[in-house]
């Protein structure tokens, strides 16, 4: 069974508890579109549940003390009934041209967990556009919908909400509480299209030129002084909660200070040791405060792991779960990424060894969307086939989605 959060934290998920009571605890159906023609193998047979090895890590100074986690009422019997194929799907992400959602609906009527949208210029009726494209959620469990919003450049749908300011500026012209302020109406716009996630906050610390190949942030970054990241960023985050939508702080552990960016090629962020006297210390506090989602990023970490941490059972597990004591959803960066790619892992290959190394969801690019979201799934699906991913590792990853789309999820 999977902790739930903190219950101080605001909560955000009641707007999305009936679409999750109504598909995962037996509720009636939403009729659903004509379905797409089966691609997945799913007659097989669930693994039985085990439990979770502890995760070696190197020896850390303790940030502080974990976040104490609550019981939450285990979903088991509602999942009970899901193939296993049915619950692969809803570790995926699929990417949408936001002008074309449409085009991932076959992957959202076969149960994919999220949709992430992609584009500069929103069209109008996205709101109508996605309403249409969650109807043909299975059982009326639909996928959190989510986009880059931060603010700056990075943004998919400026011209539908309030313009932010890059972060940098953010920090730099306004004040914790305005950014707050101004977090909360952007939020309540993107809820009103449809949008139930932010890939936002950045956390990492961070100044100077950027985004591009040797700098993955740049302006993304509230700055280079970890308590400035902490305030401009949980404010921001908090915003977002309060407005409705689901924030996720990322990169973690820290990319601010990495050799590259992972989106162009391999890359590795400053040691262990140094990430936590700075760049792990906003994460770390975004964790005490019982925010709810976390990215994982793609460089390696010296001292922690060898390759991506988002691969890296010792980074997801051991450093932000065990040490850190973060009980919430974890979400890879884009294994389509140059730093995944260059170690000839296909997307599917590193959705399993995300999946496997602690990951609930995995993100990725493709121009063929619902060809790779087929492949996802079926390599999750015959990763648990193989015993390469335990059932009781499946389970978890769901349940931590489920809690992400709404509270109250048990029977």
């Amino acid at each position: 069974m999977v902790a739930a959060r903190r219950s101080t934290r605001p909560s955000w998920v009641g707007m999305l508890a009936a679409a999750v009571l109504a598909g995962g605890c037996g509720g009636a159906a939403t009729a659903p579109r004509a379905s797409a023609p089966a691609a997945i193998s799913t007659g097989m047979p669930r693994t039985p549940a085990d439990s979770p090895t502890p995760v070696a890590v190197p020896s850390l100074t303790p940030l502080a003390t974990p976040v104490p986690a609550a019981s939450l009422c285990s979903v088991a019997p509602a999942l009970s009934s899901w193939s296993v194929a049915r619950l692969a799907a809803q570790l995926v992400v699929v990417p949408a041209d936001e002008n074309d959602v449409s085009g991932v609906a076959a992957a959202v009527d076969q149960g994919a967990g999220g949709v992430i949208l992609f584009g500069s210029q929103a069209p109008q009726d996205l709101g109508r556009q996605i309403q249409a494209l969650v109807a043909g959620s299975p059982q009326g469990v639909g996928p959190l919908v989510m986009t880059d919003e931060e603010g700056g450049t990075v943004q998919r749908m400026a011209n539908l909400v309030t313009p932010l300011p890059w972060a940098a500026t953010m920090s730099a012209t306004m004040s914790p509480a305005a950014v707050s302020q101004l977090a909360e109406q952007v939020a309540q716009q993107m809820r009103a299209d449809g949008i139930t996630m932010d890939l936002a906050p950045v956390l990492d610390l961070a100044s100077g030129p950027g985004p591009d190949a040797l700098h993955t942030d740049g302006p993304r970054s509230f700055g280079l002084d970890p308590e400035v990241a902490t305030s401009y960023g949980l404010a921001f985050a908090q915003g977002l909660e309060a407005g409705g939508v689901v924030p996720v702080v990322k990169h973690f552990p820290g990319e601010g200070d990495a050799s590259g960016n992972t989106d162009d090629g391999p890359a590795s962020t400053p040691p262990l040791a140094q990430l936590e006297s700075s760049d792990l210390r906003p994460f770390e506090a975004a964790i005490n405060a019982g925010l709810p989602a976390v990215m994982v990023g793609d460089a390696s970490v010296p001292g922690l792991s060898q390759g991506p941490a988002s691969l890296s059972s010792a980074a997801i597990v051991g450093l932000l779960r065990q040490q850190l004591g973060f009980n919430g959803l974890v979400i890879t960066d884009s294994l389509s990424a140059e730093a995944i790619s260059a170690l000839h892992l296909s997307v599917p290959q590193a959705a399993v060894e995300a999946v496997a190394a602690g990951a609930d969801m995995v993100l990725f690019q493709s121009t063929d969307p619902d060809g790779t979201f087929q492949q996802v799934v079926q390599a999750l699906v015959n990763a648990v086939s193989d015993n390469q991913i335990s059932g009781s590792v499946l389970d978890a990853a769901v349940e931590q989605v489920l809690t992400a789309k709404g509270e109250g999820i048990c029977p």
